[in-house]
């Protein structure tokens, strides 16, 4: 079982930057695969960023690519996303997320099997 709790979310003027962090649970945690995910107000839940178990392998929406960097570290159990360069549309809640322990990277929100509570992200014009 692996519980995850996001924190880093707040207000920021269009063209900042922000750092999520996701802080997970379960000695399961460095062999997944982990995705955040965001979900506007009346949009479907989508990718934004995955990172393999080894975090030497990293995946974009082409939405966020150049602009947002993932990142892990195994021995805290934290995930990152760093976010520059923000655009109002990039307003969501965001969500981490977690496949089984040995699953590979996953763009698909069902691919996924443990979700945080999600943090907000604003960005103003």
């Amino acid at each position: 079982q692996v519980q995850l709790v996001e924190s880093g979310g707040g207000l920021v003027q269009a063209g900042g930057s922000l750092r999520l962090s996701c802080a997970a649970s379960g000695r399961t945690f460095s062999s997944a695969a982990m995705g955040w995910f965001r979900q506007a107000p009346g949009k479907e839940r989508e990718f934004v960023a995955a990172i393999n178990w080894s975090g030497r392998s990293t995946y974009y929406a082409d939405s966020v690519k150049g602009r947002f960097t993932i990142s892990r570290d195994n021995a805290k159990n934290t995930v990152y996303l760093q976010m520059n360069s923000l655009k109002p549309e990039d307003t969501a809640v965001y969500y981490c997320a977690a496949r089984r322990a040995g699953s590979t990277w996953s763009s698909y929100v069902h691919a996924y099997d443990y979700w945080g509570q999600g943090t907000q992200v604003t960005v103003s014009s």
